[in-house]
């Protein structure tokens, strides 16, 4: 199944995406963009979708607003349009609604009475595709994510959606139901710039609405007329506080959609008119009618008002009863904010300067969406519908690999039974090692782990492999590498492995690496004496204790070190060195012999590891922090690591700066973290001002002046950051 991403990889809205498989294609959304994003004069053109052959064509449609729908005019008739039928039924009354003024919309209303519906959590087909749609909460009724599943391969199609909703309990459920396990997500970051925020929950927010409709006799509340969760939320929230709710003629239409819905979720009581319906403003030609009874009723009831930006909403207000009047915005500010390039001049001025702002967002949350992707367990995770997708990176990657594509860029995964030898595309990462291993010994104190391996898939070619890994952001304080392999039933044919920012490390071919033949010890970028990151297999479960060991290279195996190895095994069954060889397979001759640094239970004094498994060695998380004179890149040292109470920061040399070390207080730089200069200690070259804590003083002085020279050395560049990591002194 190939995935493209046609529009949407990093701006919210306008998202166009593509499933092909064996020629044919299932496209999700067709939007305008919004304003503000960046566009192009060039129309898109997108074969099989508004160019070419449509024959073996489908869109799907997840919402009804405009950033999904509003280019849906661009397409040939022929080609089939799925959605909800409540949503088209709602977009239909919105076309019509707007279609004097906009040819647009016009010939949209014409195009969505011959749409094809399709019912939540019922699977249709489609060509080679399977179809499966689920409900979602989010600021337009009746919307929906999909499965898609074609070529023995399952992809979850977020849409646009929110887990802090009216509707939003049931959706765990929904995906355990319909759903399951995924191999791969397409999802929405709208909200991935806030990380941090919390979204408000929906019926906390009815509740403030009823409190303030309970306080405040007269009532406006701007909103959009398609958010109907929050229009029936207001609702409610007026009836309860005895206010009588009024809205116009379209916005009543709307209402009734809902009301009268045969749709799964219009059964819930929110969507029920109560004792009294909504008020439906009567017209008078180009204004509302406003008789002398009606002012009187307001001015004994008072009102909630739902209002739009127009003259004639603003000419009405200007006659009702306002003593008091609260005004509310319940919409994304950004609409008035004129730093927005979504900004409304015409709803800015018809809300005025003072107005409260009672709003939640349609969208997930960061904390909610990692919920959901724990639930879905994807091999990666593409982001679409966000302004900043290398924050999103930030957010899942420690836990997901995250595939940041490019508009126009496509991802083409393979899951063929029926292939002897697969190509598959590997990640090599550490993660903490458990804490009750017995017998390490670590006289170094140095980084080990566990091997954290993703497969993030199958692929027909080593290309096609290789500008996946290029995409894909993993644990970035964690990764070793990547590599591509090709492999039999019973060995590896082909290998590749590449450093993190897609250099070629190692490359090996199956064959030719024993003694006397054309390959037996083939170059390797590790030279003796270098300290590398080794994989290892070790103690009894080969499967379960993959550890990740700094390592001093020795050289490439010879014939020596294998009997070596031979006459040491008192458990060998073999009763010759001869026998022992012909049982010895092509890739252990292409082998370096290492010292491992930590030594753990079943690891002795020198090893063999396969020379497509060493990595350059990285002694501590590096982070690249943006400063105003460009990136630095900072080695971070733990308390276990110094013997100091504190996180602290080393560095090569920075221009223009003299050598200095950070002391920091978390596992994150902080503008706040104060920096220290190692010649003329304790010296405080920044924050101005800052002073070095009375409980650090005296470590942090022992820690330099037992590490200075070494300090200086790395400042330089005159040693490595493994043998910095070999030298450096503990403090007791």
């Amino acid at each position: 199944m190939k995935i493209t991403i046609h529009r949407g990889t990093d701006q919210i809205g306008g998202c166009i995406t593509e499933y092909e498989h064996n020629g044919w294609r299932l496209f999700i959304d067709y939007g305008e963009q919004l304003p503000g994003s960046r566009k192009s004069d060039k129309r898109i053109c997108i074969e099989g979708l508004n160019h070419g052959d449509v024959s073996r064509s489908a869109l799907l449609i997840t919402h009804y607003h405009g950033d999904h729908v509003g280019d849906l005019t661009d397409i040939p008739a022929e080609l089939p349009i799925f959605i909800g039928k409540t949503a088209a039924q709602m977009l239909s009354l919105y076309c019509e609604h707007v279609s004097s003024v906009s040819e647009v919309h016009k010939n949209l209303a014409s195009r969505v009475k011959v749409m094809d519906h399709f019912e939540p959590g019922v699977s249709f087909e489609f060509g080679e595709f399977s179809i499966t749609p689920i409900s979602v909460d989010h600021s337009a009724f009746d919307a929906y994510a999909f499965k898609i599943e074609a070529g023995n391969l399952s992809v979850y199609h977020s849409g646009d959606f929110r887990a802090h909703g009216f509707r939003s309990g049931l959706l765990h459920k929904l995906l355990d139901k319909y759903i399951g396990k995924v191999d791969y997500v397409v999802c929405e970051g709208t909200n991935i710039s806030r990380p941090d925020a919390e979204s408000k929950p929906e019926y906390i927010l009815q509740r403030e609405f009823l409190e303030s409709f309970k306080n405040n006799k007269y009532n406006v509340v701007y909103v959009s007329s398609t958010n109907i969760d929050r229009i029936f939320g207001l609702y409610r929230s007026a009836m309860q506080a005895g206010r009588p709710f009024i809205v116009d003629g379209f916005q009543k239409q709307m209402m009734d959609i809902i009301a009268e819905s045969e749709h799964l979720w219009s059964k819930a009581r929110l969507y029920k008119y109560g004792k009294y319906e909504p008020m439906e403003l009567l017209r008078n030609g180009n204004e509302f009618l406003y008789k002398p009874e009606f002012d009187e009723f307001l001015k004994d009831k008072g009102y909630v008002l739902l209002a739009r930006a127009s003259e004639r909403f603003d000419n009405l207000l200007g006659k009702m009863p306002d003593d008091g009047r609260k005004v509310y915005l319940s919409m994304w500010d950004g609409y008035v904010n004129k730093e927005y390039g979504a900004y409304n001049p015409a709803l800015a001025k018809s809300i005025g300067s003072e107005w409260l702002y009672m709003h939640t967002s349609g969208h997930c949350d960061t904390a909610d969406l990692h919920n959901i992707l724990h639930i879905l367990q994807p091999k990666a995770i593409i982001p679409i519908h966000t302004d900043n997708p290398e924050n999103f990176a930030l957010q899942f990657s420690d836990n997901w690999p995250v595939l940041l594509l490019k508009d126009g860029q496509s991802f083409h995964p393979v899951r063929n039974p029926n292939v002897k030898d697969p190509i598959t595309a590997n990640i090599y990462a550490m993660k903490e090692p458990d804490t009750d291993i017995d017998g390490i010994k670590n006289p170094y104190y140095l980084r080990w782990g566990k091997l954290d391996e993703k497969n993030i898939g199958q692929f027909s070619s080593h290309d096609e492999a290789l500008d996946a890994l290029r995409s894909v952001v993993y644990a970035p304080d964690r990764v070793l590498g990547y590599s591509i392999e090709e492999e039999d039933s019973t060995d590896t044919d082909y290998c590749a492995v590449y450093s993190p920012e897609g250099s070629l490390l190692a490359e090996y071919n199956h064959g030719g690496h024993r003694p006397g033949e054309k390959y037996f010890q083939e170059p390797c970028i590790f030279k003796k004496g270098d300290i590398v990151f080794s994989i290892f297999s070790y103690g009894n479960n080969f499967e379960n204790l993959n550890a990740i060991i700094p390592c001093e290279v020795l050289g490439p195996v010879t014939e020596t070190i294998m009997r070596k190895i031979y006459e040491s095994d008192d458990f060998c069954p073999y009763q010759t060195f001869e026998e022992y060889d012909e049982y010895l397979t092509d890739s252990t001759w292409d082998s370096m012999a290492v010292r491992p640094l930590v030594r753990l239970k079943g690891i002795g004094d020198e090893e063999l590891v396969p020379r497509i498994y060493l990595f350059p060695y990285k002694s501590f998380l590096i982070r690249e922090i943006y400063t105003k004179t460009g990136y630095w890149l900072f080695a971070r040292l733990t308390p276990k690591e110094t013997g100091v109470n504190a996180t602290l920061w080393v560095s090569e040399r920075q221009y223009g700066l003299e050598p200095f070390i950070i002391v920091g207080t978390t596992n994150s730089l902080r503008s706040s973290d104060i920096m220290i200069s190692i010649n003329d200690y304790p010296k405080v070259l920044a924050p101005e001002g800052a002073v070095v804590p009375e409980t650090l003083l005296h470590p942090v002085q022992e820690w330099i002046n037992l590490n200075k020279d070494l300090l200086i050395k790395y400042w330089e560049g005159d040693i490595g950051t493994g043998e910095f990591c070999i030298e450096l002194k503990k403090i007791k």
